[in-house]
């Protein structure tokens, strides 16, 4: 939870401030995890003291690398390819990355445990040059001007300078990072006090993990389809199916309502990002693309530190627990419902930024 605490009143305002350096700012998030990969080598063999910290940092360092990375994509989009479709795309690189970084990392690590961080870490230097090595127009800000119309804008006045449609699929999505934070916390601690009769919690925890995997796939490959429901009613169906699942794993505590939970949440949570970058790409104009874009990420990954949260303080009840985050997801609702009452943006439309919706 730290790095997204960290991240979230940080990452933002430091981006805005270093506008002309993008590719240095990712590769230095990557050299820092190249860095912090060999010490933790180092730290697991000799079983440091340094092993958490490090550890820690290189979790802020994953974090600041997410972020400076998506605010950058809006810069370097191919002629004729739309942010959803680029998003989907990285998705499914990372994925494919993953399977083949984690195949590697488990041949190594029979060699030694830390065999695998120095992979890593060779890795991370290859990436961090790669990164330098991008073309220049990222570190391009020429156009660019803040979307709420003042950097120090409060979060109220930046989600109210945002277009109704941006807004209201925005509040929908912090439901599905709430329920994403919520699980990852409650449910491993869950298995250790209640598990489920017949089965091994880790077991438990592993599948609907896996799950959650799954549904994260299977949205980036829907993304990627030319012809889906409008954005905000797709985002508005996913929401729907997350409540009805979450709601029914508080009725019925059993591995396969924990699956489709899990299932439902990495799908929700991967469609819904996209569908997010659709409107974004749609609806605001190219100068305040890139700002909107971070902006919004760094909001939502606080929403994942409320979810989290509350999977570390709700008591460990199955049916307590998980009524509490149906109605997490419920409120996100509300309030998204509530957002397309307040009209379009006014610090937008009115006098700082008045061409943040296009004209539309």
């Amino acid at each position: 939870m730290v790095p997204f605490v960290l991240l979230a009143p940080l990452i933002g305002p430091l981006l805005d401030r270093f506008n002309h350096g993008r590719r240095w700012a990712i590769g230095t998030t990557l050299a820092l995890r190249a860095f912090l990969a060999w010490v933790l080598a180092s730290a697991i063999v000799d079983d440091s003291v340094w092993l958490y910290p490090t550890a820690l940092g290189a979790l802020v360092a994953s974090k600041s690398y997410a972020v400076t990375r998506a605010a950058a994509v809006p810069r370097l989009l191919p002629q004729g390819i739309t942010l959803v479709k680029a998003n989907s795309r990285l998705t499914i690189a990372g994925l494919l990355g993953m399977m083949a970084g984690g195949g590697i990392a488990g041949a190594l690590s029979r060699i030694g445990p830390d065999w695998s961080l120095r992979a890593a870490f060779v890795l991370y230097i290859v990436a961090t040059v790669l990164a330098i090595r991008l073309p220049s127009r990222v570190d391009s800000d020429r156009g660019e001007s803040d979307f709420a119309g003042d950097e120090a804008a409060s979060p109220t006045r930046r989600l109210r300078a945002l277009p109704v449609s941006v807004r209201y699929v925005l509040w929908l999505l912090t439901g599905a990072r709430m329920l994403s934070g919520f699980l990852t916390l409650f449910l491993v601690f869950l298995m250790r006090e209640h598990p489920i009769p017949g089965i091994s919690g880790s077991l438990v925890v592993g599948l609907v993990a896996g799950a959650a995997g799954v549904g994260n796939a299977l949205g980036s490959f829907i993304g990627n389809r030319k012809h889906n429901p409008p954005p905000e009613l797709l985002a508005t169906i996913l929401l729907g199916v997350a409540v009805a699942a979450a709601v029914t794993a508080t009725f019925v505590y059993a591995v396969w309502s924990l699956v489709a939970l899990g299932l439902i949440a990495g799908l929700f949570g991967q469609l819904g990002k996209l569908n997010l970058d659709a409107l974004i790409q749609r609806d605001v104009q190219d100068r305040l693309r890139g700002r909107v874009f971070a902006w919004s990420e760094t909001l939502l990954q606080t929403f994942w530190v409320i979810g989290g949260a509350a999977g570390i303080v709700v008591p460990l009840q199955p049916r307590l627990g998980f009524a509490v985050v149906s109605g997490a997801i419920t409120l996100a609702l509300l309030a998204a419902l509530r957002s397309r009452s307040t009209g379009q943006g006014r610090a937008s439309v009115g006098e700082s930024a008045p061409d943040l919706a296009g004209g539309r």
